[in-house]
């Protein structure tokens, strides 16, 4: 809710994805000491949620950033 009514906001809670034009995360904590990531677009003033998942490692994984990317191709596609 910070992130779509506060947009555009910066670190910690959301940031730019450099290596990746027109993707951004928002970064949450979750109880039990885990850490969430979401991926979005903005889109006609849209925020347009791709993907979600809980870290597991201290990097991201690729194929958490390729499902984003593609998902986000094809909303532009059909968006």
């Amino acid at each position: 809710m910070k992130v779509e009514f506060g947009w555009p906001c910066g670190p910690p809670l959301c940031t730019s994805l450099t290596n990746h034009p027109g993707l951004h995360e928002v970064r949450c904590n979750l109880i039990g000491r885990r850490i969430a990531r979401v991926f979005f677009t903005v889109s006609g003033g849209n925020m347009v949620l791709l993907h979600g998942f809980v870290k597991k490692t201290r990097t991201t994984p690729a194929k958490e950033l390729k499902l984003a990317e593609q998902r986000m191709k094809e909303h532009n596609r059909h968006g």
